[in-house]
């Protein structure tokens, strides 16, 4: 499947200013969350080490026959021995043990590259926020440098009685309430650059602006192909090694109330005739009373649940995917009227009621309608291209076709 990356990840490197791949990268080197599923791989590592571990022999001493009345006053009639033991796992118990231990790796390993993935679809998504941000406070103050520009000529013609003394008021007043736009995005901008920030690892934001292109767009996959590739997420793969690990233990309960061996061989001294002897034991618990049933229930439950689980799993990552699909799908359509139609109109007729104002045929409302229009449309534009990528990195998370960083370089 040829899954879309877009073109802000291939952006070139400007001096004070942070490009997606450096964000992705930074973002890898802080997750805390990926340096706890790497933990997780750790602690996973640890369990099967100790699953393989072999039973510890046990050293015991035994003193009979002594500090009694009598002939066993004393320690003359003592008998005394010293033993050693060692109990021995039988029916592949041991290597059930090792089986979950493994797959708990292959788990532990298989969520941390979801994990990876989560990340780095998190980070695009913020980064994307941070320039969509910027381009809409720039699209504004073109807009006020626009209004701006009216001044001169609005006051030629107040002074040549052409228009009247209140028209400048009213172009202070759109210019105003633009600016007032603009320190709503900025206070967006201030947000999306801390959420970006602390993905990185700091604070607060200590880079420059963010640079990138959004103007530029793939064909999306189908829906269908989408859905088809959610299997290859680690989300859903970790579920056959869940599966594993479940088996195991659930084999691991089967056999444990079969009995193990334990075998003993010691030395035995006679005190009061100062002989030895050698002691040799076999036991064999008997399974009577704890068949282990509960256990084998409750692994069996377990074992049968993973595949609903999976299922669970993998409705949620489609209904996520359809709604970044359709997202982006609508994202498309919209920027076709808005490219097609809207923004080429709109500012067709400024340009032509800017000229027409200065020759007298337009209002200043009019002027000023037509400037807002150009300005709506394309702020609509940049939402639409913010929505587009944005649907695309959550998709390329779902599918588990990582970015292109994360094909280059890890952690």
């Amino acid at each position: 499947m040829a899954i879309l990356v877009g073109p802000w990840l291939t952006q070139p490197t400007h001096a004070q200013t942070l490009t997606m791949r450096a964000a992705l990268s930074r973002a890898l080197a802080a997750s805390p969350r990926l340096t706890a599923a790497e933990r997780d791989v750790g602690i996973a590592t640890g369990q099967r080490i100790q699953a393989g571990a072999l039973l510890n022999p046990e050293l015991s001493y035994e003193q009979d026959n002594s500090l009694g009345s009598g002939i066993y006053r004393g320690t003359r009639s003592a008998e005394t021995t010293l033993q050693i033991s060692q109990a021995f796992e039988l029916f592949g118990k041991r290597d059930a043990r090792i089986a979950a231990g493994a797959a708990g790796i292959e788990v532990a390993a298989i969520q941390r590259k979801a994990v990876r993935l989560e990340v780095l679809s998190e980070t695009a998504i913020a980064f994307l926020s941070v320039l969509g941000a910027q381009r809409r406070i720039q699209i504004l103050d073109e807009q006020i440098t626009a209004i701006d520009r009216l001044t001169p000529l609005l006051r030629r013609r107040v002074e040549a009685g052409a228009s009247s003394p209140a028209e400048t008021g009213r172009a202070e007043v759109a210019s105003a309430l633009v600016k007032a736009d603009r320190e709503r995005f900025k206070a967006t901008l201030a947000s999306a650059r801390r959420e970006l920030a602390v993905l990185m690892g700091d604070p607060a934001a200590k880079f420059g602006e963010v640079s990138g292109r959004l103007d530029t767009m793939g064909k999306p996959p189908t829906f269908q192909s989408v859905v088809a590739a959610i299997d290859a997420n680690p989300q859903l793969v970790r579920w056959t090694a869940v599966y594993a690990q479940r088996n195991a233990e659930l084999l691991m309960a089967r056999l444990r109330p079969y009995p193990d061996v334990r075998i003993a061989a010691g030395w035995r001294h006679f005190n009061e005739t100062n002989d030895d002897a050698v002691r040799l034991s076999v036991s064999v618990p008997i399974p009577v009373f704890d068949r282990n049933q509960g256990n084998i229930l409750s692994a069996q439950e377990s074992l049968a649940k993973t595949r609903a689980e999976r299922e669970a799993n993998r409705n949620t990552l489609i209904v996520i995917a359809g709604r970044a699909y359709d997202s982006l799908q609508g994202s498309l359509r919209e920027l076709a009227v808005l490219r097609e139609t809207a923004i080429p109109k709109a500012t067709e007729a400024a340009e032509a009621i800017s000229q027409g104002y200065g020759q007298g045929r337009f209002s200043l409302l009019e002027v000023l309608d037509a400037q807002a229009s150009v300005s709506q449309a394309r702020l609509r534009e940049q939402e639409a291209l913010q929505n587009f990528h944005a649907g695309v990195a959550i998709i390329e998370g779902l599918v588990g076709n990582p970015f292109t960083l994360a094909r280059e370089g890890a952690r």
